[in-house]
């Protein structure tokens, strides 16, 4: 499982490109780069708490995980 931290940095990743392109779409759009990046702003923060408030939630579901075998490495165990 991702430490809280890791899911959290991701997110910013992965929404600091969404804000590029989101920006991007909206000055095509509307022909207005502030209205676009008001648009990719208000966008970013949304999906960063939905990203975040999802990952946690599938961290704590099992289902289709594969077992970790702790102990068995290259060196034994």
């Amino acid at each position: 499982m991702d430490t809280t931290a890791r899911t959290i940095a991701k997110a910013v990743c992965w929404q600091a490109l969404g804000v590029v392109v989101m920006t991007l779409l909206g000055y095509l759009f509307t022909g207005s780069v502030g209205a676009g990046g008001a648009l990719a702003v208000t966008s970013a923060a949304i999906g960063t708490v939905n990203y975040v408030a999802h990952e946690r939630v599938w961290a704590r579901i099992s289902w289709g995980r594969v077992a970790e075998q702790h102990g068995e490495g290259p060196l034994g165990g």
